[in-house]
């Protein structure tokens, strides 16, 4: 549950998503399960009638060690027979987020002052987006996640 450490970080807390209702929710790509034995010895998925599922930041890396890319947000979810309690975690501009966020705790130098990694973190993953409309527009996105009192 390394996601909790961004309460405690430079970046812009989490909001939570509840979620109350029938099972709707995946945890991230089925809805709630769990694993049983059969009597063929291998192991099937059934749909979870009662239990707990924790499911960690889904992110992977594309072409090199430091490109992240987000996949799902994380998900603490609760089944009782048919329904669901849900709470998900919500990262404002949330790719953009989950990307910087890991740059920042995996790759830069923990040695350094959290202003000197964020320094480090924006000269070596830039998060500038361009996007072309009516006029070209630049956006840094790591102004727009950081807490303010981290923004230059």
């Amino acid at each position: 549950m390394i996601y909790l450490k961004t309460y405690f970080s430079p970046f812009k807390p989490l909001t939570l998503e509840w979620y109350i209702g029938k099972i709707a929710i995946g945890t991230p790509y089925f809805l709630p399960r769990r694993m049983i034995k059969s009597k063929k010895g291998s192991l099937i998925f059934v749909p979870r009638k009662l239990g707990f599922n924790f499911v960690n930041l889904g992110w992977k890396t594309k072409w090199k060690d430091t490109d992240y890319r987000f996949e799902w947000s994380p998900v603490w979810s609760f089944v009782f027979f048919k329904w669901q309690i849900a709470v998900t975690f919500i990262a404002p501009h949330m790719d953009h987020y989950w990307e910087c966020w890991l740059y920042y705790t995996r790759n830069t130098d923990k040695s350094k002052s959290v202003r000197e990694r964020l320094i480090d973190a924006k000269k070596e993953f830039p998060c500038i987006w361009v996007h072309h409309g009516e006029e070209r527009q630049e956006i840094c996105y790591w102004d727009l996640i950081l807490k303010q009192k981290y923004l230059k």
